[in-house]
Order: C-alpha cells, then structure tokens, then sequence
C-alpha cells in the first residue's frame, strides 16, 4: 500500500516528533521544537550556499549534526546513478533499516526498508538540481505502515555537477488497523455514555476563551477547483517584544515548506505571504532591526516598492522575479487595506478569485490612478503651429538643393516655413522618396 502525497502545510505538529513515542525520540531543535526537521535541513542546506550554486561537498560533516545527522544519509554518485555509494547513515536511519555493520551502496539496502524508498526520488534531484521534499506511506520489512517525510539536498565537488545527494528523512509507525478499530470502537462507547452536552456559552472578545477560539478558526480554499484546507492555528505568532528575526525566521519558515513541498497548496503558499505580511507590519515600527537585517542578507530596500525587499528577505533574493513581485503587491495592499497582523491568510482565503486576482486587482487600480501620459503627437504639433517663422533663405538644403519643410498657414493665406528637417537625416531621404511617388 504505496500512497503518495502532497505535504499539509496546515498541519504544524509535522515531523512527528511526539514526545513519549517508544518508535522514535524526538531530535533536539536548531530553530523550534515547532518547525518540521526538513526545514531545518533546507535552511542549513541554504546556509552553505553562499555564492554557489551548489554547495561544497568539503562544509558538509553529516556526523557532527547533532540535530538531523542520526536521520540522515549521504550517497556519492561519483561512481554512478544507477548504484550511488554510501558514505554516510546517521544512527536512527541505520536503526530503523536494521543495518548492522558496513554497508557500501544503495544496492545493498535491505528490501523493503525505509532507505530503500530513496530510488523513487533521488533522481529527481539530478533533473531538477535544486532540493525535493517528498511524503508517503508504505509497509515495511517489518510489516508495519510507516509514514514518513524527508528532503534531498544536491552537493557538488567542483560547483557544476551534482555527485553527491545528502538526505535527511523522518518517520511514524503507523497504530495498526485492530488497534484504531479498537479505539474507535472505545471511543464511540464513551460518546454514548457521556452526559448530555451544555448550551454553549457565549465567548466575548476579551473572555477566557478568546484565545482558544480565535486559534481554533480553519478557513477553506476554493481556487482553481482545488480544495485546500487553511488552518490558522498554524500561523504562529511571536510575542509583542520578541526580536524582529525571530519574526523573520518563522516567515522563511513558511517559504520554505512552500518551496519544498511536493503539492505546493494555495494554502502553504498564503500562509507564508501572511507570515511575510506580518514580518513586514513589525519591521515599519523597527525601522532599525530591519535595516540591519537588510545589510545582513545584502538586500537593498527600494523606495518605490518597499515590499520587494521583505518578500527578498523571506523568500530568498534569488526567488522568481515574477513571483516575488506578486507576493509584494500583495503586501502593499494588505498595508493599503490596513490588515492586522495574522489576517492575511484568510482574506487571500475568501478574496475571489485567490492571491492571482488580488495582484490583477491591485495593478489595474494602480493604473486608473495613474496620470494619463501626455500625447506626444499633439505636444508636437503645438510646438510647431507656435513655432517662429524661418526665413526661406536660412533653410539648409542637400547637395540637390532639396529641402524638407513644414509650413503654416498663416492668418493672411500664406505659407510660413516653421521648421525643416537635417537635409542629411534618413528621415529626409525618406520623405522625398515618398513625395516623388
């Protein structure tokens, strides 16, 4: 039972790190407890890059990663696609495969073991040349459903040609189906036993319940006849006096798992423009902070489109072009708007139409509130029917004594000559072929 799927970008407890769980212990965090292990490996990935292209094989020591290194694998293609060499298995990886002692290539994977699914997807990363996030279910050599998420990163030895690929995956072992059968059943029993519910209370703004139910709010997607379920539980939010990077952060956070995922849903993709919207609202009371962030990433503001550099910032500065100026004119209208922080997710949710026709909106407003360009043409002609008469006699000609001129007429019938074109211009030359016709 092999079932591929696309990442829920509104589901934060990913990574399934839940504490107390005998089948796997949860690694420790470089970032948050709160953000999946695969995006902490993107952004360590990223943080090697620098001026390459791909980063240096030589600054990746898999051993000495105490936060996803046990989860991870690294694979030398050097000596071929079709049989990659293993130069490392981090502990966990080798635990759950139950491989003892040395193991050199793919092929000598066990069957059926986790490591083995890297095949479906290691190619891709050879065709792509850029990471790949990827989420599926499967049973195992132990027959247990496992479901499990990871990322490839390309590695380079020369900063062309990708010969090595480090992996970093993590898993769940599914309850079996006797067990949930079980649990349902028990469930159900108590759902029958428990007393008859209360009327609901009314929560006020400022009640007990506020925060509960204002986290608690889930908005659905309707755009391009997909379904995407928007949960704003999801959107964290630092405190009022948290530091402008830690904002920051949890922004690259969300564009990060709309880079990497595999189903890169409407509402992953609106979760991380909210969260850049929300760096950006703070960012204007901290003009300080965001100006040293700025000089950190090397990220130049522009004053006509202050935007820009907050989707740079969250986004990467090498990030589609076309994109990140979307995302930025969706900023500007949500600052227009004067949205409050943690609401834009939900009114890309409900605007008709989604994010693309927001950006269409925003453009043709721009445009009706643009002066209208002068008529060039009209300009012209005013300047010649105002325009000095010129003596006959001051007329340049060519060596033919032929002359192009524009004449007015006058109040009293006659022709006044007003201007005349360079006897050399090509222009000149084509007028008079045209009047010779």
């Amino acid at each position: 039972m092999d079932t591929l799927r696309g990442h829920d970008a509104a589901n934060d407890e990913d990574d399934f790190d839940y504490v107390g769980d005998a089948q796997m212990d949860a690694p420790p965090a470089v970032i948050s407890d709160e953000r999946r292990m695969q995006v902490r490996a993107y952004n360590y990935w990223a943080s090697l890059l620098g001026d390459r292209t791909l980063p240096s094989i030589e600054d990746l020591a898999p051993e000495q990663l105490e936060d996803f290194g046990p989860h991870s694998v690294l694979l030398d293609f050097s000596v071929g696609l079709d049989n990659p060499a293993i130069v490392y298995l981090g502990t966990a990886l080798r635990a759950e495969c139950q491989i003892e002692g040395a193991i050199g290539y793919i092929d000598d994977v066990p069957a059926r073991s986790l490591l083995s699914r890297l095949t479906d997807h290691y190619l891709q990363i050879i065709a792509n040349a850029a990471p790949i996030g990827f989420e599926a279910e499967f049973i195992n050599q132990r027959g247990a459903e496992i479901m499990y998420r990871g990322i490839l990163m390309p590695f380079s030895s020369d900063d062309e040609t990708i010969d090595f690929v480090f992996g970093v995956i993590n898993w769940k072992e599914l309850a079996s189906r006797s067990l949930t059968d079980a649990l349902e059943l028990e469930v159900d029993e108590a759902m029958r036993s428990a007393p008859a519910a209360r009327d609901t209370a009314p929560i006020w703004a400022d009640g007990p319940a506020a925060d509960q139910q204002s986290n608690s709010l889930a908005f659905d997607i309707e755009e391009d006849e997909e379904d995407d379920a928007l949960d704003l539980a999801g959107m964290e939010c630092p405190t009022e006096d948290a530091p402008l990077a830690d904002w920051l952060a949890i922004a690259r956070d969300g564009a990060a798992r709309v880079r990497i995922s595999e189903a890169r849903s409407h509402a992953a993709l609106y979760r991380a423009v909210s969260l850049s919207y929300d760096f950006a609202q703070v960012a204007r009371v901290r003009p300080d902070d965001y100006a040293e962030l700025l000089h950190d990433y090397g990220i130049k503001a522009q004053a006509r489109s202050p935007m820009t550099a907050v989707i740079k910032l969250v986004f990467g500065a090498t990030y589609d072009k076309t994109r990140i100026t979307e995302y930025a004119t969706a900023l500007d209208h949500a600052m227009n708007a004067g949205l409050s922080v943690g609401s834009l997710a939900a009114y890309l949710s409900d605007y008709v139409g989604g994010l693309k026709a927001l950006v269409r909106d925003e453009r043709a407003a721009r445009r009706s509130q643009t002066p209208a360009k002068p008529d060039r043409r009209q300009m012209a002609r005013d300047t010649v029917k105002a325009a000095v008469a010129i003596d006959p006699v001051a007329v340049a000609t060519d060596a033919d004594g032929l002359a192009v001129v524009i004449a007015r007429r006058e109040a009293d019938g006659t022709l006044a000559i007003v201007a005349a074109l360079p006897e050399d211009s090509d222009l000149n030359q084509r007028v008079i072929s045209a009047a010779a016709r």
